[in-house]
């Protein structure tokens, strides 16, 4: 291995973040759901590249539905983790499946990156109805809250 890859694999191990860089939230989420370990990095990447898209949500969202929450950081944190275990799914649905005939590997890996884009879309649409119908329904909303008590 030359110096400069060395100092590449340095760098890139230097940087990678853990659970303990991410908010108090998604610990408290990591926790309460007993989230495994397995799963660990991929959320917290997941939390990490999620956060402007969650943020857009989040501000078009009523403030009645907000209050169901404490913060904007319980909504991501919830949002990261749908994210993740729905992304999972989805990768092993894809790895069981097989490329279209009339698909090139280019073709096929653009389809897969659209269709997880999707899913991943489709947990934050999901998390802000649930949300909406939170504030309507005390159940519901104790449900929201009691993952974040400490």
């Amino acid at each position: 291995m030359s110096e400069i890859e060395k100092k590449e694999e340095q760098t890139v191990e230097e940087v990678k973040i853990t659970l303990d860089d991410c908010s108090p939230e998604l610990r408290q989420v990591v926790e309460f759901e007993e989230v495994p370990e397995e799963l660990l990095d991929m959320l917290v990447n997941v939390y990490k590249a999620s956060e402007d898209t969650s943020r857009q949500a989040w501000d078009q969202l009523p403030a009645s539905a907000q209050n169901v929450l404490d913060n904007f950081e319980q909504f991501h944190s919830l949002i990261a983790l749908s994210q993740s275990y729905s992304g999972v799914d989805f990768l092993g649905e894809m790895q069981e499946s097989e490329k279209p005939a009339d698909m090139s590997d280019d073709e096929f890996a653009e389809y897969k990156a659209v269709m997880l884009d999707k899913v991943l879309f489709n947990c934050v649409k999901d998390m802000c109805k649930q949300l909406k119908k939170a504030r309507r329904n005390p159940p519901m909303k104790r449900e929201f809250q009691e993952i974040f008590k400490k």
